[in-house]
């Protein structure tokens, strides 16, 4: 049976990409009798807000999607989080990085340059060479750090892996990619990365639907699923809709959220038109 998701975070109104994001899902799963979840990705509690909880709950129900058990919240479930971190870290395959974001681009710049991976400069690995001592004597005076992968040790872990994905057949991953990603800072028990993984093994998510942006991230969630032992669902990319310029569509383009189209007098029809409409 197929189980699927759409996860937004509730940051702002959702807009025509997450409409159209959210049908390709729930059409998925209720063409093929399977069951559609909703999870709300609430980890930065600085930014995400209850009201716009509730403005997604509202947006979806305009628009005739409904879902099934309770809605997840991440921020409901951060020890589900710190236990994998946990025990990723008793692997010895975590540690502590100290450097700002300044730090690392300093470094990137002295040594001439960084390997390019598929979001960017990789991080050069600076505190990975740190000792124990250094690490435990920096914790202990309350540097603020961030947790990484150590990447290439996962990978000579876990050994050569890969996921299927739907309309290209069998994808090897290439975590290295990506990097040592951060997977949690020193205040918040992980990180969009770990989170994600970590629910959809515990939501039996057996296809992921999300748009093109994210399928580089896929690389380190399946090493992530090998690392903690979790099954590896399908993956089905979409397309990302985007204006008459090409741009894609953003939270902070007020003009085009659910909530403003709705308000101006947009029926169900015509929004659902517009996304159609997009995606030609």
């Amino acid at each position: 049976m197929i189980v699927t998701r759409f996860a937004p975070s509730p940051t702002g109104y959702l807009h025509l990409g997450h409409a159209y994001s959210a049908l390709i899902a729930w059409r998925a799963a209720r063409e093929a009798g399977g069951k559609f979840l909703l999870r709300i990705e609430d980890i930065d509690t600085t930014r995400c807000r209850p009201e716009f909880t509730e403005a997604i709950l509202e947006d979806l129900a305009w628009l005739g999607i409904d879902w099934d058990g309770e809605v997840r919240k991440q921020s409901e479930h951060f020890g589900d989080y710190k236990a994998a971190l946990d025990q990723l870290d008793g692997a010895g395959l975590i540690y502590p990085c100290f450097c700002t974001r300044a730090e690392i681009a300093g470094e990137i710049a002295r040594a001439g340059g960084a390997p390019q991976g598929e979001e960017g400069p990789l991080y050069p690995g600076t505190c990975r060479r740190l000792s124990r001592d250094e690490r435990e004597r920096r914790i202990a005076a309350g540097d603020s750090f961030a947790l990484r992968l150590d990447v290439a040790r996962a990978c000579d872990r876990t050994g050569p892996l890969s996921w299927e994905e739907e309309g290209r057949g069998v994808i090897t991953a290439q975590p290295e990619l990506l990097g040592d990603v951060v997977l949690a800072r020193k205040d918040v028990p992980t990180s969009y990365h770990l989170a994600v993984t970590v629910d959809d093994a515990l939501q039996d998510v057996t296809l992921v639907t999300r748009g093109h942006d994210l399928r580089a991230a896929t690389h380190i969630h399946r090493l992530l699923q090998a690392l903690l032992v979790l099954p590896t669902p399908r993956y089905r990319f979409h397309e990302l809709l985007t204006d008459a310029h090409g741009n894609r569509f953003a939270k902070r383009d007020k003009a085009l959220t659910l909530r403003t189209l709705r308000e101006s007098g947009k029926t169900l029809a015509e929004v659902r038109a517009m996304v159609e409409s997009s995606t030609a």
